[in-house]
């Protein structure tokens, strides 16, 4: 019934408008109506005022003239004479419009009070006309009287339905700043039309960018879940806000009590054990794999949770410096006996991939690597995603060999082959970096040119800082004969040479020039790191802070020496007052979002964070 009185409405309203459009005027005074509205737009506003008063006087040039003149006498402070003009259109044909305008003319007048009566009765009599309460609202919303815009729209909700002009009303609330009505709004928009779920996430995520704008929302989604035991949609949302603010543990929570309840054929925990693990939270990454594995055993979830828990424990050994070489070869063991037991199952293929670059990376054992690498790239039953990664890897292996020809030639058989696809840039990158290592400058950068406008975030940045480097250093410099003997030392770290590298790097510390001395440091920072020496690591950052405070490298430095203290030092106050610090002086960093996350997990604030 509502749905009709609706379209009743709606139709009658078009009836109206078509009513209500002017007859032909004569030519004459079409030219007379172009004449003042173009005075008006050029603000000479006497002139305007004289064309309208004259063009006025004929009723049928009111439509064409109206919005213009009014909102001129009403700029010009002639609140008698509008008001006059007002109450003269509304004596001859008593329309809405006009009678909204003179409550317009009251407010700029300054008699809140006269207002205020006058909308509130206006709008109370017509309450039962939805439409026209529609059309109010967008003409005081026009003259940012939103107090009397919601009203009008809530006048009309209380006619033709609590969830009528959900999104209109919404934006109302944001306008006003009404965080909490503007949430619940648009919850009830989706509850209404749950296929709107990825929308509604898209305009919260817009609308919602300060933290406590999230905590906002996550309290309004508590108590709906609360209320609305069976609710798919909002336990969807509760999840998707705790990963807006990479709470990944109250994520887990959430997606757990999600799994357990409705029980679908895709794990969400799975899901959150993954975006986890992509963000460097290894253990709610293995507290969602591990659950996966039990609640979900013998299902198509179970094997790639299996795996990621190798996944997450090779990143944190990977993390933990200097690497530990007997916990590689532990690992390498967990993938084998993965791929024994699941042999032909496309993970299996994944664990080999894996296994094979830590038998490269951390133990030198590179003609193993090959041989496994190989296997994968000539054999017929693996997926062809798989194969251009496997390329890949066995390309950085003669790399790290000093083949660097074999290399290109593997890159480029995926750059043909997986062509405007994340692993098709992914090795244009390496291609470039390559070129860089060789010290051919204007090649690196035609590659580097192209993945400025890569698909994914990580290899677009990564290919802007590596073009900046190339820019910085060769602007004076056109040789690029320093940039040159850099990037030779980055190919050693890049191939375990550490001893070599920190050597050669030492050298060339003491006879550079300083445009390149940032890099050193940066360069100098990691290998100590690398080493377990984190508090000379620590310096070689803290000079670029103070030596090049505006450099690119100034914000990776600063975070850098957050992530040291929590992670290496376990130093959770120092590393607290870095992020709070960092978050002041590098607010438009790529860090600030993950340093304000890792503030706030150090502060506690996801501690607590209730179940379902």
């Amino acid at each position: 019934m509502t749905l009709i009185l609706f379209y009743i409405y709606r139709i009658k309203y078009i009836i109206a408008l078509l009513l209500l459009l002017p007859t032909c005027l004569p030519a004459q005074e079409v030219q007379e109506i172009q004449i003042a509205n173009e005075y008006f737009s050029a603000g000479e506003k006497e002139k305007a005022l004289e064309a309208y008063q004259a063009l006025a006087k004929n009723f049928l040039n009111i439509p064409s003239i109206h919005n213009n003149y009014f909102n001129l006498l009403i700029s010009m402070g002639k609140f008698k004479q509008a008001e006059d003009y007002v109450e003269k259109l509304i004596k001859r044909e008593n329309k809405f419009g006009y009678r909204l305008d003179l409550g317009v003319l009251f407010m700029k007048q300054g008699d809140q009070a006269k207002a205020d009566k006058y909308f509130k009765a206006l709008l109370k009599a017509n309450a039962d006309d939805i439409y026209r309460m529609k059309t109010a609202a967008d003409y005081l919303s026009s003259y940012n009287l939103l107090n009397y815009a919601t009203e009008a729209l809530l006048q009309a909700r209380a006619t033709g339905g609590p969830m009528l002009y959900n999104l209109e009303l919404a934006n109302l609330y944001r306008l006003q700043g009404k965080r909490s009505e503007m949430i619940n709004v648009y919850l009830d928009y989706v509850t209404q039309i749950p296929s709107n779920i990825s929308y509604t996430k898209n305009l919260l995520q817009v609308l919602l960018t300060k933290p406590e704008e999230l905590d906002a929302l996550e309290r309004v989604l508590y108590e709906r879940v609360q209320q609305n035991q069976q609710s798919e949609v909002f336990a969807d949302l509760l999840i998707w806000v705790n990963l807006q603010q990479k709470n990944f543990y109250g994520a887990f929570v959430q997606a757990r009590a999600y799994d357990k309840r409705f029980r679908k054929d895709q794990s969400k925990t799975l899901e959150i054990g993954q975006v986890a693990l992509n963000n460097s939270d290894y253990e709610n990454a293995i507290k969602s794999f591990s659950f996966v594995t039990k609640e979900f055993a013998r299902t198509e979830n179970s094997l790639p949770a299996e795996l990621g828990i190798i996944k997450a424990r090779e990143a944190k050994v990977k993390k933990s410096f200097p690497v530990n070489h007997d916990s590689v070869r532990y690992l390498i063991g967990e993938y084998r006996h993965f791929k024994n037991r699941n042999f032909g199952n496309p993970n299996s293929d994944e664990a080999d991939l894996s296994a094979s670059m830590l038998h490269a990376y951390y133990l030198d054992e590179l003609d193993s690597a090959i041989a496994d690498l190989s296997n994968l790239v000539s054999s017929t039953k693996v997926s062809p995603q798989l194969k251009a990664q496997a390329k890949i890897n066995l390309g950085d292996i003669y790399l790290l060999k000093g083949e660097p020809w074999e290399s290109t030639l593997l890159y480029s058989q995926v750059e043909k082959s997986q062509h405007e696809s994340p692993l098709g840039y992914e090795a244009k990158l390496r291609n470039a970096k390559l070129w860089y290592f060789n010290g051919e400058f204007k090649l690196a950068e035609e590659h580097l040119n192209i993945l400025k406008q890569a698909t994914t975030r990580e290899i677009a940045n990564d290919a802007m800082d590596l073009s900046m480097r190339i820019k910085e250093n060769t602007t004076f410099d056109t040789t690029g004969a320093a940039l040159k003997e850099f990037s030779h030392i980055e190919l050693l770290v890049y191939q375990n040479k550490l001893d070599e590298a920190v050597k050669k790097l030492n050298e060339f510390k003491s006879e550079t020039s300083p445009g390149i001395l940032d890099d050193v440091y940066w360069l100098d920072a990691n290998l100590l790191m690398k080493q377990g020496k984190f508090a000379e690591s620590i310096v070689q950052l803290q000079k670029i802070l103070d030596e090049y405070p505006e450099d690119v490298l100034a914000d990776d430095a600063y975070f850098l020496q957050g992530d040291i203290q929590e992670h290496q030092l376990k130093n959770k106050e120092k590393a607290m007052d870095i992020y709070r610090e960092f978050l002041n002086k590098f607010p438009g960093s790529v860090y600030a979002a993950e340093a304000r996350k890792r503030y706030r997990v150090l502060r506690g604030d996801f501690s607590d964070t209730p179940n379902q």
